[in-house]
């Protein structure tokens, strides 16, 4: 304890507040609230308090800490989760990527709002929805809607009608071919769509409908039809569950992975949707402390507060949380474990699908694990290697004809791709003729020729047959590496040639080992023929220039790296290709004629 430490704790106030934990170089390493602060940071400073390693840990860390008193509890609770959602103490439970969660944002301050994902929440007006943890599943909402609804989607509004409306994705009030009211209703349904409340929208589109009908309006009646049609197919897959009002039903369930907590939610009876998040810092953590700390971050970034929140146990500051909610929702909030009936069986759902989600995640890590460091481990019993091909370096030569010879390096370590480390090279050998073997010694020579014994991998992987493993060899052995271990890969039946063998080595089919190998081969290919994909555009590129007047090596050169395709130099105006540095009006204008009148040409073909 230090002497600051030492001090401060002499001096505490005996009031609710929260307390801030910081490290000697002032990190916040942890924030907590308290009824009495006196009492309740006294207790970190104990002996013989009985603390759990997690708590021994972080009182060894502290160096200084201080203190925000406040006039409630509630109060207290407020500013706990705003100091944890900004500082992101490391001793803390937080929901994990917490910072990452989208919601959907309706932009009502605007005259004709859009509906889109954000990350960030701000004060301006607009209407959020969420948060939620499944981008994907937001993005089909998303998509959902725009056939529902013919919504604005374009950021600024144009001048005239876009593809959008021609399609009959969007009603063009850009040219005020809809009216502002009648817009303004659909956002409406929209963000009763949003909250689960489809009956209101259901019983809202119908009375449009019947009133643009009797008023002749029969192309909107037509189309606020079509959109009662779809939503009531939507409803259709929404189960009644508790007869009426408005709850969160949640649920946890913890395994060595962690903990989850699943939230169920029920809008005017029906159950609209789930989510599910994951606690970080839950090891050491009683369960009813991380229940605590869920519902405290959740409700402090959730958009919505329902009447009732389900819980599946009891919670010393159930009460304390209620009060909070309430004051947030400013309505009555009750917050209350259900005993018997359909409420109690929503709760035992949400938990047992917490619980589902982690032997799920459980699997696919088991999976994971089988397809990476144990199809290492396999791969390595199968070649008879003694040590574990943990880095694995793969080679492979592409070209056509000879011409834009190219060779690609991928490197996987622990069964993963490990892209920063992969190379590529333009082989200058064998330019012009085809010879993968004079190709294949130019690239070992270029990687293994100064390497010392510590910086080759653990296995070198020839994609080839025997002759090109045998031109790698007498260059990997010639530069004295004598120990690693390389193979070749024929083309066909995944055969692995091995030093000094005459028989390949033939991989089991369906074994993990098989499949890494292919993996690591497609890869090696993937990554030569994109290189030499990339060179051939390029010479490509240089010879249809090359017949401009005016268009020199430098000007061909400041147009690629400009436009970067010879498809964008061909679509950009006279004005575009004057702005490149290096071009003159002139210049831009013989590139511009060139690729016009070479249209005009085929044209008239």
């Amino acid at each position: 304890m230090t002497e600051i430490v030492e001090e401060k704790l002499k001096l505490l106030p005996e009031s609710p507040g929260v307390y801030i934990m910081k490290d000697a170089q002032g990190n916040v390493i942890y924030v907590g609230k308290a009824v009495v602060l006196k009492n309740r940071v006294r207790q970190y400073f104990q002996r013989n308090k009985g603390h759990t390693p997690k708590v021994r840990a972080m009182v060894a860390r502290i160096a200084d800490f201080e203190t925000i008193m406040t006039s409630s509890e509630v109060e207290a609770l407020i500013l706990e989760c705003n100091l944890i959602k900004k500082h992101r103490p490391k001793y803390n439970i937080s929901l994990k990527d917490d910072k990452s969660y989208p919601y959907v944002k309706v932009t009502l301050q605007e005259e004709y709002p859009r509906v889109f994902m954000t990350r960030k929440i701000g004060k301006d007006g607009s209407r959020y929805f969420g948060p939620y943890t499944n981008v994907t599943a937001v993005h089909e909402s998303l998509k959902l809607l725009r056939r529902l609804f013919p919504l604005r989607s374009c950021k600024q509004m144009g001048e005239r009608p876009c593809l959008e409306y021609h399609i009959k994705r969007c009603l063009a009030p850009c040219t005020g071919k809809v009216d502002k009211d009648e817009y303004r209703d659909m956002i409406r349904a929209i963000c009763l769509f949003l909250e689960g409340r489809t009956e209101n929208v259901e019983k809202e589109l119908e009375s449009r409908m019947r009133a643009a009908a009797e008023e002749f309006r029969f192309e909107l009646a037509a189309r606020l039809r079509d959109q009662l049609a779809a939503v009531r197919k939507v409803a259709e897959k929404q189960n009644i569950v508790t007869g009426s009002g408005d709850q969160d039903a949640v649920g946890m369930a913890r395994s060595e992975l962690g903990a989850c907590v699943q939230i169920f939610f029920i809008r005017d009876g029906k159950m609209t949707g789930r989510e599910h998040f994951l606690l970080r810092g839950s090891e050491e953590e009683t369960d009813e402390a991380l229940l605590a700390a869920f519902l405290q971050q959740y409700y402090h970034q959730a958009v919505f507060v329902p009447r009732e929140v389900l819980l599946p146990f009891g919670l010393e500051e159930s009460g304390l949380i209620e009060d909070w909610l309430t004051e947030r929702k400013g309505a009555r909030v009750q917050v209350f474990v259900p005993q018997r009936g359909t409420k109690r069986d929503l709760v035992k759902m949400a938990a047992g699908n917490a619980g589902k989600y982690l032997s799920d995640e459980a699997a696919k890590l088991q999976k994971a694990n089988e397809q990476t460091l144990g199809a290492v481990e396999e791969l390595g019993r199968y070649l008879g290697l003694g040590n574990l091909p943990n880095r694995m370096e793969c080679f492979d030569i592409s070209h056509i004809q000879g011409s834009e010879t190219v060779a690609s390096m991928v490197v996987f370590e622990g069964g993963l791709p490990k892209k920063s480390d992969y190379r590529r090279f333009k082989i200058r050998s064998a330019e012009g003729k085809p010879d993968d073997f004079k190709s294949m010694r130019e690239v070992t020579e270029r990687r293994y020729g100064k390497l010392t014994k510590e910086e080759l991998p653990d296995l070198i992987v020839i994609d080839g047959g025997r002759g090109q493993l045998s031109s790698a060899l007498e260059i990997i052995r010639g530069a004295g590496h004598t120990d690693v271990p390389v193979v070749g890969l024929a083309k066909q039946f995944e055969l692995i040639f091995v030093e000094g063998s005459p028989d390949p080595v033939e991989l089991p089919r369906h074994s993990q080992a098989l499949y890494l190998i292919q993996r690591i081969r497609d890869e090696a290919h993937r990554f030569a023929i994109t290189y030499h994909r990339n060179l051939r555009g390029k010479r490509n590129l240089v010879s249809v220039l090359d017949h401009i007047v005016g268009i020199g090596e430098k000007r061909r050169k400041a147009l690629w790296s400009h436009f970067g395709s010879i498809g964008k130099i061909k679509a950009a105006s006279v004005e575009e290709l004057a702005s490149v540095p290096g071009m003159s009006r002139p210049a831009a204008e013989a590139v511009y004629q060139f690729f016009l009148a070479r249209e005009e040409l085929r044209g008239g073909k």
